[in-house]
């Protein structure tokens, strides 16, 4: 099969991550970027990433690459494209755009002049002109423009790839899915041992952690992707993709959540039996202050509120507490901690052995980690004690060179303000002074080169193969019974 260019979102700080998982699944010229990662791979790779990524939001495919100092060049680029090899006038279309330049102020308006050549395509050549909705259409494209580079996009994901498709509920402020799996995967956890959240909310991690303990492909629960309606969608070829459960693994831990709101605790528990995980996460109404010690070996890691949707009483009490419990009834164990202000991480009185910089939606945060001890420092290492491993204080050194240089990049140039939100901004006035900036570019983004089950029937079909749960017919009718996953078949069991 041929191989072509792809790109794969994500948020910002989890690019290593999405860059280890397409190298482990097989995508060849992994290259990490700003919240993204291009690759290249055939079809298959293409069918594969969208079904079985953690990290992505979507997955795009290039169509066309070019320079354009004005609307009149985007127009004149789009329009000289053959649109019929990738879709017809009677399918739906919408565009969306992301600009970053001083030639093209408005990115609606850029998006508009890719949707008027392709509506001038088709007339000019059947006569007709295509609909456009921006509501479920059928075929999204995607345009991006920094500086005068444009580079015109499928989305082969269609909805966020976070959307995976088992949330039955949710409470206020839920942590998305794919930072969740993030959040996860930067731990280095894959199972190995108890999974502890003390703040589980919706349950989210919980869910994903199971999954990723399992290794079950977190879009077995999605309904549809947008590459299923493009021309030349091979059902076949994703019905073997869909089916293969040959890596699945079994889990022998347990997985522990906690919340101090019951009908979060409902939720929760909705969550982990929509997504067939219900045998492995156990949730209990219970307060930080009455956490106990687990009886195994366990890693936390937790996502409690920092004051922004979420505004406990007394939030650095709470913060307090949660350091004191740590210290109380969590040592030989680690823990990882999303916030986003320092004072509330202060209050933890704990010292930090590894902080990640991410951003949760427009916040931006620390993802800490601490291992926690019996005793004082000195004996913990006199007793072969590692707080910090050579890696971690590698990456430690690494965010600092980071964060001076952006700090002192950010004093030199004006941000102007603007509805795209402050980090949008700052990320426009980078693409615009690049060329001055290639040290940081570098030291920032990272531009080296890494090389790296149901059956399904008829197009948009999939039959169980179990006798009971599972799809029936179309993936919109899946409806799991919830408790253990039995794998192969998609069978569920209470």
């Amino acid at each position: 099969m041929q191989e072509f260019e792809l790109i794969a979102k994500t948020f910002q700080g989890l690019e290593e991550v999405l860059a280890q998982e397409l190298t482990e699944l097989g995508a060849n010229n992994v290259q990490i970027g700003h919240r993204m990662v291009s690759f290249s791979g055939d079809k298959a790779m293409m069918y594969r990433a969208n079904f079985s990524l953690r990290t992505a939001i979507r997955v795009l495919k290039p169509l066309l690459h070019f320079k354009a100092n004005d609307a009149d060049d985007v127009y004149k680029a789009v329009r000289g494209v053959d649109w019929q090899a990738f879709f017809d006038v009677h399918t739906t279309f919408a565009v969306d755009s992301v600009v970053y330049s001083e030639e093209f102020r408005h990115s609606k308006f850029v998006a508009y002049k890719v949707k008027d050549a392709i509506v001038d395509y088709f007339r000019d050549t059947t006569g007709e002109r295509p609909n456009i909705r921006i509501t479920n259409p059928d075929v999204k494209l995607h345009i991006h423009i920094s500086g005068t580079d444009c580079t015109l996009c499928l989305d082969s994901s269609g909805d966020s790839l976070h959307l995976r498709g088992y949330r039955t509920g949710t409470v206020e402020a839920p942590i998305n899915e794919v930072l969740a799996a993030g959040l996860i995967m930067l731990t280095g956890w894959r199972g190995e041992c108890d999974f502890v959240d003390p703040f589980c909310g919706s349950g989210t991690l919980l869910v994903e952690a199971a999954l990723i303990a399992r290794n079950i492909a977190p879009g077995v629960f999605r309904k549809s992707y947008a590459f299923e309606k493009w021309k030349d969608f091979d059902a076949d070829l994703f019905d073997e993709i869909y089916n293969d459960d040959s890596q699945e693994r079994p889990f022998e831990h347990r997985i522990y959540g906690y919340d101090l709101n019951k009908p979060a605790v409902e939720v929760a528990l909705a969550n982990a039996k929509s997504a067939g995980v219900a045998d492995v996460v156990q949730v209990e109404q219970r307060d930080v202050r009455k956490f106990v010690r687990p009886a195994e070996k366990a890693i936390m890691v937790t996502n409690p509120p920092y004051g922004e949707r979420l505004t406990p009483p007394d939030l650095l009490s709470l913060y307090e507490v949660l350091g004191k419990t740590l210290k109380h009834e969590f040592t030989g164990n680690e823990a990882w901690i999303i916030s986003a202000k320092q004072e509330l991480f202060e209050n933890l009185g704990l010292r930090a052995s590894l902080k990640i910089q991410l951003f949760n939606g427009k916040l931006d945060c620390d993802f800490r980690k601490y291992q926690l001890f019996e005793g004082k420092l000195g004996q913990f290492r006199a007793e072969g004690g590692q707080v910090k491993t050579d890696e971690e204080r590698r990456l430690m050194s690494d965010q600092r060179r980071f964060k001076a240089r952006r700090d002192d990049f950010k004093q030199r140039i004006s941000v102007p303000e603007g509805e795209a939100g402050a980090d949008d901004e700052w990320e426009a006035q980078y693409a615009i002074l690049s060329r001055r900036h290639r040290e940081f570019q570098s030291s920032r983004f990272g531009q080296e080169g890494r090389k790296p089950a149901a059956e399904r029937g008829t197009k948009g079909t999939r039959h169980a193969k179990g006798k009971e749960g599972g799809y029936k017919g179309k993936r919109d009718g899946f409806k799991p019974k919830g408790g253990g996953y039995k794998g192969k078949g998609r069978r569920f069991d209470d």
